[in-house]
């Protein structure tokens, strides 16, 4: 999932030279309010947006008028390319564009710059990046995945989707879950299935009911590489991966309270609590699960540092790093891309932490941004990151 083995062209001054917002664009009335982009990391193949293919080691912006000038909404990083979504339901995409991810001609291998995807006559309302496809649903709670309809979940009300590697999950309106793709375990189908019990196979090559999870009412959904990952409405947490479909707590040395949001990386999974705590576990071999050592944990460890003092609102796994949200800010931890193997000569695979380094970080460390901006939305990609910042 989401890897990438290029070298690419480390550019540390960005901040010096693309301006953020508030530098003379008008008064602090006239830019309050106003949303951007920003992002980080990995540049191959164009997914950072900004008109080239360098890395970033520190946040970068993007403005507006990458976007026709329209107030952003959302961000969705996947393996090498990244979506955004604007406030009037539109889609733009970046990046690498092999297996036709980004909803734009088949003929454009990979865009430097946002795209806008057409073909959708409704307006979008969420999105959601896998490492190599894409999905929005609309207004009209339609699944689309870009930029062809999901037909058959026609005559269903969609409400949420989330993809992982080579696997994607939804809920519907009512709470019913389904998934679709490869690896039958992180579908929560168990490990085969098949027409009528008679040819078997380990994928679903169309949407298909989590039998196991009828009778729960399903609010929020993620996935990972090997993994998925929902909370039901009492805020109780299902994981399902090759080994089975497993209720988070059931054990008796579970800590874990009554959860909002869940989050799932490559090997790790994050959650958010009802209260603002974030608890994490799984692999933790670059300190992603940011309890500041690196050894895995097999249940729920609940993450501290900053998070001691004010609570979390939102957060987002890659592949071995993770960000989240706490009073506006972001704070990033875990693989850094490189562990400093090309700070040398200038060039990096990473930088996904945007501390202005590619090492690795074990505890949540705080993204330093340009002035009166506080944070929005996350998303971590398989090595880049991105965030719509508001001004204040």
């Amino acid at each position: 999932m989401w890897i990438c083995r290029t070298r690419t062209r480390v550019n540390l001054g960005c901040l010096g030279r693309r301006r953020w917002l508030s530098s003379g664009t008008g008064s602090e009335e006239e830019v309050k309010g106003k949303r951007i982009a920003a992002v980080w990391g990995n540049g191959d193949y164009g997914r950072l947006g900004l008109g080239s293919l360098d890395s970033q080691w520190k946040p970068a912006p993007l403005l507006p008028s990458a976007f026709g000038d329209q107030c952003l909404e959302a961000i969705a990083c996947g393996g090498a390319h990244t979506l955004f979504l604007t406030r009037t339901g539109r889609l733009y995409a970046t990046g690498l564009n092999d297996f036709g991810q980004l909803g734009v001609h088949d003929d454009i291998a990979y865009t430097n710059k946002p795209l806008e995807v057409s073909g959708i006559d409704k307006e979008i309302v969420q999105i959601s990046a896998g490492y190599h496809h894409s999905c929005a649903i609309t207004g009209a709670a339609k699944l689309v995945s870009l930029p062809t309809k999901v037909e058959c979940l026609a005559g269903i009300t969609m409400k949420m989707a989330a993809l992982g590697s080579e696997h994607s999950v939804a809920i519907a309106d009512g709470g019913e879950s389904f998934s679709w793709g490869g690896g039958s375990g992180r579908l929560g189908h168990g490990h085969e299935s098949g027409i009528l019990g008679i040819f078997k196979s380990t994928s679903e090559y169309t949407p298909r009911l989590i039998k196991k999870l009828e009778g729960t009412k399903v609010k929020k959904v993620a996935a990972g590489m090997l993994h998925s990952a929902c909370i039901d409405e009492n805020g109780s947490v299902f994981i399902f991966d090759e080994r089975a479909l497993d209720k988070v707590g059931s054990g008796t040395r579970s800590k874990l309270p009554s959860s909002e949001e869940v989050a799932c990386g490559g090997y790790h999974t994050c959650v958010l609590t009802s209260g603002g705590d974030l608890y994490s576990w799984g692999s933790n071999e670059n300190g992603c699960l940011g309890i500041g050592t690196t050894d895995a944990y097999h249940q729920p460890e609940r993450v501290q540092g900053p998070f001691l003092k004010y609570p979390v609102v939102k957060v987002s796994c890659g592949w071995k790093h993770t960000a989240a949200i706490s009073e506006g800010n972001i704070f990033t931890w875990g693989w850094g891309g490189s562990h400093g193997t090309f700070s040398v000569d200038g060039h990096s695979s990473g930088g996904q932490l945007g501390h202005g380094t590619d090492v690795d970080y074990i505890r949540p460390t705080k993204v330093t941004f340009g002035k009166n901006v506080k944070a929005l939305q996350v998303s971590c990609g398989f090595n880049h990151t991105g965030t719509v910042l508001e001004y204040m």
